[in-house]
């Protein structure tokens, strides 16, 4: 008879929920890895009341749902997809459930990493993505880039031509 409990939820942040798990996860056989990049679990915040965020590993840049009390979340046994539609479009999403984390859906932002030169080119992708599927530019934990100096409308044809501002 199968389970029809319903999916425990996750009151708090599970970006250090998913790195942990994520860091001791052993690759499937035949899945190329990226010596690249690193786990990050990215962006994690509320959506619809549920937790959308992209989790980054050596074999994929993934967009993660998890249930979070919101109406995103709908229940699906593991191994099965949906089709979610999102800001940014229909996403097809696949569910996973592993005990450390419980049930998550995720949906594939790249076919392979392979292509990824740095971990700084896979947040900017993990980022986007995220932008593109929410309609919403997600908050990072970090320090805020440093303002450019501005430019007067000389120095910038200055710079065109190849020449130093002074």
């Amino acid at each position: 008879m199968p389970d029809t409990s319903p999916t425990p939820i996750h009151a708090q942040d599970p970006a250090a929920l998913l790195e942990a798990h994520f860091r001791l996860w052993p690759t499937p056989a035949g899945m190329p890895e990226n010596p690249r990049l690193e786990v990050a679990a990215l962006g994690f915040s509320r959506y619809r009341g549920d937790w959308l965020g992209v989790l980054v590993t050596p074999a994929f840049v993934r967009l993660l749902l998890l249930p979070g009390g919101g109406s995103l979340w709908g229940d699906i046994p593991a191994g099965q997809r949906r089709y979610l539609d999102l800001a940014g479009g229909t996403l097809t999403f696949f569910a996973e459930e592993v005990p450390s984390i419980g049930a998550y859906q995720w949906a594939a932002l790249v076919e392979s990493v392979a292509a990824l030169p740095d971990m700084a080119s896979a947040r900017l992708l993990a980022l986007d993505g995220l932008s593109l599927a929410t309609g919403a530019l997600p908050e990072l934990a970090a320090t805020p880039p440093e303002p450019a100096p501005a430019v007067s409308r000389r120095g910038f044809f200055r710079r065109l031509a190849g020449k130093r501002s002074e």
